[in-house]
């Protein structure tokens, strides 16, 4: 979602951050970074490296070639294998429901086959890398890696297993703590340093920021009890403010379409639901957390449940109020808004719900594309990527992770319309295609195509 949203509001092909890392791995000079060099020159005696973020191949939030080399980085600066401590999040979701066991085990035997580290706790996604402010989520899996509370297990792979066994899949995976035959040994202490290697931020900043604020997050969000104060690095850039260094610091895509529609003084609304908010503002703009000038943002919380098949209609009843009001009122040039109900609900691979998530999309769209034809508007719908078009495997298996289908690109034009859609295309093409609907002419830097035509040019 996040490299969509980026691609759709860039109206340019954008090098993602994995690419960059992955490139640096590939020419050496990952390894030497210096950032890195100053983490372990800063060490105290005794003190531990804790590594900390998704452990799959999903390529969603992070990958198993970037945690690999920073495992190699670690042996290549001299950090023994037992000042290591990797704290591993399982995944679920972007993977198959149970491929959890077979990554763990890999990076279980790469840790102890070399001496480079041992793992120190497991956790599911649901719990780690919690993004819509369930702070009780992020509190279990705090407790958990600072505290050594919660489920306990003799090594990693058996936490995998022990949970598999009570039915739980590694998305929902109960923070659990490796104990050997002791006491847990790999806790988040004073002086400790730790490097959280997902490359993509949102799902990232909640347990970084809990890692890393003062006081004051105490009374907003949990009560941390005795907060270990730690040396933080994360791969990439998460949050603004963040009292973390960056490896690979952040590149702030210009001229966007909202940037654009900004410095021509065309007013926008974007409105979502917290699940997809972060998409239709700092992703869709760049990467820049403020909004530009001329630019109003409604939020609309989420719904309170532990997974959304419990309610697969979501808040899009009253995002889509929201966005009738914002239509009728005419007062912007451009309205976005994310409808998160088929992503949502659709990585719960339960199928009737996933019906019943896209039944509320027909219904709640159809008012909303009303509203906006007897305002004025035209209306385009399009997605970043697919998800609930395959809820099953061939074997009958339930499918939680995005498909790799093409998304449809769909112009819903008013009565009277002269122009229509060419096929094909890709995500940067639907930037430029929006400023051609408005008569606008899309910079220079944007180098995709509007794929808008006469109906007669069709």
């Amino acid at each position: 979602s996040e490299v969509g949203h980026l691609n759709l509001g860039a109206g340019r092909v954008v090098w993602q951050d994995i690419t960059r890392i992955d490139r640096s791995i590939e020419s050496g000079e990952f390894f030497e970074l210096p950032c890195f060099k100053a983490l372990i020159a800063g060490l105290g005696p005794n003190k531990k490296i804790h590594l900390m973020g998704l452990v799959s191949d999903g390529g969603v939030h992070s990958v198993d070639r970037h945690y690999f080399a920073l495992i190699e980085m670690l042996k290549r600066q001299g950090v023994a294998g037992s000042q290591v401590c990797f704290h591993v999040i399982t995944d679920g979701r972007d993977t198959a429901p149970k491929s959890g066991l077979g990554f763990v085990a890999d990076l279980d035997e790469r840790l102890r086959s070399e001496g480079s580290g041992r793992i120190a706790s497991v956790s599911g996604r649901y719990y780690a890398m919690d993004r819509n402010t369930n702070w009780e989520r992020t509190q279990l899996y705090w407790d958990c890696i600072t505290l050594g509370k919660g489920e306990i297990a003799p090594d990693a792979v058996q936490a995998v297993k022990m949970s598999y066994a009570a039915g739980v899949n590694d998305e929902f995976i109960l923070p659990t703590f490796i104990a050997g035959s002791g006491e847990p040994m790999g806790r988040v202490e004073d002086g400790d340093a730790v490097i959280f290697f997902n490359f993509r931020a949102d799902r990232a900043r909640q347990i970084c920021r809990a890692l890393s604020e003062g006081e004051d997050f105490d009374a907003k969000c949990f009560k941390r009890g005795a907060r270990p104060k730690v040396s933080l690095l994360t791969l990439t850039h998460y949050l603004d403010g963040l009292d973390a260094k960056v490896a690979f610091g952040q590149d702030l895509v210009r001229d966007t379409l909202g940037e654009t529609l900004a410095k021509r003084e065309i007013a926008q609304f974007r409105c979502a639901e917290t699940e997809k908010y972060a998409h239709i503002t700092y992703f869709f703009n760049g990467g820049a957390e403020a909004p530009f000038e001329g630019e109003e943002r409604a939020l609309v919380e989420s719904p309170d449940v532990a997974t959304y098949d419990l309610k697969p209609e979501m808040s899009l009843p009253e995002v889509a109020d929201k966005l009738v009001a914002a239509l009728n009122s005419k007062r912007y040039g451009f309205v976005l808004t994310n409808f998160a109900n088929g992503d949502m609900v659709g990585h719960t691979g339960v199928f009737d719900a996933a019906v019943k998530a896209v039944e509320a999309i027909d219904t709640h769209l159809k008012h909303v594309v009303e509203a906006a034809h007897a305002s004025g508007y035209e209306v385009l719908v399009t997605a970043d990527h697919g998800n609930c078009e395959e809820m099953a495997t061939p074997e009958g298996e339930a499918l939680t992770n995005h498909s790799y289908k093409q998304v449809p690109f769909v112009y819903i034009a008013a009565e009277g319309s002269k122009a229509t859609l060419v096929e094909g295309g890709k995500l940067a093409d639907v930037a430029p295609s929006v400023l051609a609907l408005m008569g606008e002419e899309a910079p220079v830097s944007m180098d995709g195509e509007s794929r808008l035509v006469a109906i007669n040019e069709a």
